[in-house]
């Protein structure tokens, strides 16, 4: 049998970590559901890391970064609508393909509220940080636009609440989005 270094333990604690946040959230997860899940002892997942909450911060900005990814994937060597598109089409199959991510990131949204109700700020720091790096990877693809980046961003997280919520693509309330797709799919044929 082959023993795992520390750091792919520390992988393998993430993506469990990622399953379990995300269908939980930060209260509702154990911690002996996450060692469980990777065949760990409690006392092992504390020493590579300290708490529950190092734990969900690292998954949360693993999220993040990986989110932060698909955009750069997609619009590499791409700019204005040919961008816009392509890191939509790229963050559609990700939350399809793997809603974990989708879940984890509504998770951390509500986290982050809680703490900072709490008067606990680490949470939003790292959050806000994330999104911050999120918003300066659309943005530069996007020529600088502000109001293009605005509207990238605020149309992604419709898309995350209205999948979160779980209505399907044929229902009324995607319209709006489908409307503007049609549009741009109208625009590209006539061209």
């Amino acid at each position: 049998m082959v023993r795992m270094s520390a750091e792919e333990r520390r992988e393998s604690v993430i993506r469990a970590a990622t399953s379990e946040f995300a269908r939980g959230g930060y209260y509702g997860t154990s911690t002996e559901a996450i060692a469980k899940r990777v065949g760990v002892s409690q006392p092992y997942l504390f020493r590579l890391f300290p708490s529950k909450k190092a734990l969900f911060l690292a998954v949360a900005e693993r999220c993040m970064q990986d989110t932060r990814r698909v955009f750069e994937e997609a619009s590499e060597g791409l700019h204005g609508e040919e961008a816009l598109h392509s890191m939509a089409e790229a963050y559609t199959r990700l939350i399809v393909e793997k809603p974990e991510r989708l879940q984890m990131q509504l998770q951390t949204y509500v986290a982050v509220a809680a703490a900072e109700a709490a008067g606990d700020h680490e949470f939003g720091e790292m959050v806000r940080k994330g999104w911050v790096e999120l918003w300066d990877t659309v943005h530069v693809p996007l020529g600088g636009d502000v109001s293009e980046t605005t509207l990238f961003m605020a149309c992604g997280m419709l898309i995350n609440a209205l999948a979160g919520m779980g209505f399907p693509p044929e229902h009324r309330v995607w319209e709006g989005l489908y409307e503007s797709a049609r549009l741009l799919n109208k625009r590209s044929e006539d061209a």
